[in-house]
């Protein structure tokens, strides 16, 4: 929070920023005198607006009309959030709806759902990679004489599925037979480890004497083929953000054209990632607003981010939305759900 503003100042300007965040429309001197609770003439509110306009925390659109927080404006009434924040109670309702959830994915995109519900705006979860997945488990199921459905099983019950086609003819007896070889053999190992050794084992002359070996070690090395442990990420809750921009905005094109190169954004997901694992390495509550944001494609929206842990590698949780976002709202919810993701992840 910035020392040079007196505290009147600050108050006015708290309450322009909220005024304008529920109304949408520039707020007048006028409206502040009479809303501020500090019993302020108009022209004392014009003077402190003067001021504040002068060091960059609102500007005028218009000569007529009122003001509106600028991107400095937010930091500040934002800031005084984060320092005034109490600790809250932990969301029982929450936490028991993550827990029920089957598999650490589960965990994640109910997690997206959830905030995005409590914030009203777009919602991410990222995990990030984990080398350290390993394979639980291989079942290979006869689809029909000649085709295979591989199913992989991994760590925290993540379960992959691959049709095969075998030139072999293959009874239900010898696919159990086979799978039994495989789990064995290579149980337990790193997806990665998994994977050269069957292809050393396959390479190795001793091992195709057997025709079953050999052709379980094939059926295996193309099930883990299309497993690449990568950063893991769900997005939920564009709709609020459609919602929001378009039934406030004046410059309607324009604020479509800002939501479509959003989009783009979300669905290209390794772009999205990149743009949010700059704030991983973060281990407090983050907000970004507007143009702190280091990518130009990002300057209309605020971040609000926070990190959450599984007692190893820490991801990361927040939500995305108009730099007009309700951050009371999302700064609680952010930091409530990541708080009981560290407790649900650490104990999955």
């Amino acid at each position: 929070m910035s020392p040079d503003l007196a505290d009147r100042q600050r108050h006015i300007l708290a309450r322009l920023v909220v005024a304008y965040i529920d109304q949408g429309e520039p707020v007048s001197s006028a409206w502040l005198a009479e809303h501020s609770a500090l019993g302020l003439s108009p022209a004392t509110v014009r003077n402190i607006l003067a001021s504040l306009e002068e060091q960059g925390f609102v500007a005028q659109p218009h000569t007529s009309a009122g003001r509106v927080p600028t991107d400095v404006g937010y930091r500040q009434y934002v800031d005084g959030l984060l320092e005034s924040r109490r600790r809250r109670r932990p969301l029982r309702d929450v936490e028991a709806r993550l827990r029920r959830a089957g598999t650490v994915g589960d965990v994640l995109e109910d997690a997206s759902q959830v905030l995005s519900n409590a914030s009203h705006q777009i919602a991410f979860v990222l995990a990030p990679a984990d080398a350290s997945v390993e394979l639980r488990h291989v079942e290979f199921v006869a689809l029909d004489e000649t085709r295979v459905l591989v199913i992989i099983v991994a760590t925290g019950g993540e379960v992959t599925h691959k049709v095969v086609d075998s030139e072999d003819r293959l009874d239900a007896a010898a696919l159990v037979e086979a799978s039994n070889y495989v789990n064995r053999e290579f149980a337990g190992m790193t997806i990665e480890d998994a994977r050269s050794a069957i292809v050393q084992r396959l390479a190795e002359e001793r091992t195709l004497y057997n025709a079953l070996l050999a052709r379980a070690l094939r059926l295996a090395r193309t099930g883990l083929s299309g497993i690449t442990p990568g950063e893991t990420l769900h997005v939920c809750g564009q709709a609020f953000l459609v919602d929001d921009l378009l039934d406030t905005s004046e410059e309607r094109d324009r604020t479509l054209e800002i939501l479509r190169a959003l989009f783009r954004t979300i669905e290209q997901k390794h772009r999205l990632v990149e743009l949010l694992t700059q704030y991983v390495e973060a281990s407090a509550l983050t907000v970004v607003i507007g143009t702190e944001h280091g990518s130009p494609e990002f300057h209309p929206f605020s971040v609000v981010a926070s990190t959450f842990s599984d007692g190893r590698r820490a991801g990361t949780l927040g939500v995305i939305g108009p730099r007009r976002m309700r951050y009371a709202r999302a700064i609680s919810a952010v930091d409530g759900v990541s708080r009981v993701m560290t407790r649900v992840l650490e104990g999955h």
